[in-house]
């Protein structure tokens, strides 16, 4: 019968069937094999293991040694007991593809993406949170439903509803933890097949798609959104409709109408990633589109660009068919936002402190575009700015053969960090040359100067 070994933190099934000595050894070799026990990690002494397990130590020095010969272990004088290096060990069966987090800038931050963090609602925040601690049951702190509180699904379903026309019910709302949580989800539930996306959008979402084994379908994009007819047998398609990532431009009524028909006639799903619908400024926020076919979209947000990514708080409603799939996978997800945070969130809905908060970020977001669209007008008179109407970034496509990466190169020579918008296509040739500029990433003291830095870079080219 195996029993528990917690020594350093780690569990380990010890068979004490097949012997002392044989059991730890089998434990000591699968948790190498496994990566829970890493390269270089340092093991208790003979003694101080043979102590812990109530064995002689004899029987733990046999195991130590015997590792160390298939070269699982290394012994070192006076330096104990380790993990030997592993050279053939497969990477991609220890560590599932997450999205590679966002490395760190170059120069003053103007790379699309994040939010001015400095705006995080800490008031408010921290009175949601200190009333959650006091109302909240003690039962709230068990393990609870995999795919979120019940009060902030409710409270998440009436927000959608009133701020973004969405249609739907508590029932049909899965909290995760991010959107690429809710996309690796997504991708356990589709199983093997072919997934449309936008060309341009996320690099980094292509590679998780692809890490669970599903194919990537680029389809293009014009001044009108996706192109429809670029749409085949894909089983899915993920889109940003609202506000086209990088691009910003808006998918037409007539695209909407398509995109919807084809999927309609061909059984996909509809992926709509409106990760910063709520953030218009010429007139109110486009509607979802899964407010025109709640049975044929999946609509996903989050709080990474409204409040902070940090949270790790997203959301997927989901057609009542697939609601049964998905919360199958989310039984045995092991990624899950905290109860307290989950209870925050809905707190801050339910008392207005949210609308109270983007009401803040859009006033000092729209300036933020209006200072750089003033600049851009003013020092580069060739240049054009697009997707200005909505989000926390602008697309600036620049006039002539210009080598975009001597271009990007050159601005972070002047100390200021932007994205270059051939990276975000699959196919670049299709690309034109031009920069991304996040807007809204630097905090207000910085602002300025990364905005006349940018200018300074660009007016040299």
């Amino acid at each position: 019968m195996a029993e528990e070994w917690s020594s350093l933190d780690l569990h380990l099934p010890l068979d004490r069937g097949q012997g002392l000595r044989s059991g730890l050894e089998h434990a000591l070799r699968e948790a190498v094999r496994a990566g829970r026990l890493a390269p270089g990690t340092k093991l208790p002494s003979s003694r101080a293991l043979a102590r812990e397990l109530g064995v002689a130590r004899g029987t733990v020095t046999q195991a130590y040694e015997q590792l160390t010969a298939e070269g699982f272990l290394s012994s070192t004088p006076r330096s104990g007991i380790a993990v030997a290096e592993q050279p053939g060990a497969p990477v991609a069966d220890v560590l599932q593809p997450f999205g590679p987090a966002i490395p760190p800038p170059k120069g003053m931050d103007l790379r699309p993406g994040l939010p001015d963090l400095s705006l995080f609602p800490r008031t408010e925040w921290l009175a949601a949170t200190r009333h959650v601690l006091q109302a909240m049951p003690n039962d709230d702190f068990g393990y609870g439903d995999p795919t979120g509180h019940p009060e902030l699904r409710e409270a998440l379903a009436d927000y959608l509803g009133r701020a973004r026309g969405v249609v739907t019910t508590a029932n049909h709302v899965i909290v995760t933890a991010g959107y690429t949580h809710a996309l690796r989800i997504l991708c356990h539930a589709l199983g093997p097949s072919h997934i449309a996306f936008e060309d341009p959008s996320l690099p980094e979402h292509h590679a998780l798609v692809e890490g669970f084994g599903l194919t990537v379908s680029p389809i293009p994009v014009d001044d009108d959104g996706l192109m429809v007819e670029g749409l085949t047998t894909e089983a899915a398609a993920i889109v940003t409709p609202a506000h086209q990532y990088p691009l910003g431009v808006t998918l037409s009524p007539a695209r909407r109408n398509g995109l919807l028909a084809w999927a309609r006639r061909t059984g996909a799903v509809l992926v709509e990633d409106d990760y910063d619908g709520e953030f218009r400024y010429d007139r109110q926020p486009v509607g979802a589109l899964q407010g025109l076919a709640p049975d044929d979209v999946v609509y996903a947000g989050t709080i990474s660009k409204t409040i902070a990514p940090g949270l790790r708080i997203a959301w997927l409603v989901v057609p009542t068919s697939l609601v049964p799939r998905l919360r199958a996978v989310m039984r045995w997800d092991d990624a899950y936002v905290g109860i307290v945070d989950q209870l925050a969130l809905a707190q801050l809905i339910r008392s207005g402190g949210l609308d109270r908060h983007l009401r803040r970020c859009r006033a000092r977001y729209r300036r933020r575009r209006d200072r750089l669209g003033q600049a851009v007008a003013e020092q580069l008179p060739n240049a054009h700015l697009s997707g200005i109407a909505a989000g926390l970034h602008a697309v600036l496509q620049l006039p002539g053969d210009i080598d975009e990466q001597a271009l990007i190169t050159r601005i972070i020579s002047h100390g200021v960090d932007v994205a270059g918008l051939s990276g975000f296509y699959r196919r670049p040739a299709h690309a034109s040359c031009g920069i991304v500029i996040g807007y809204a990433t630097p905090p207000e003291h910085t602002f300025t100067n990364a905005l006349n830095a940018l200018m300074s870079a660009l007016r040299e080219t």
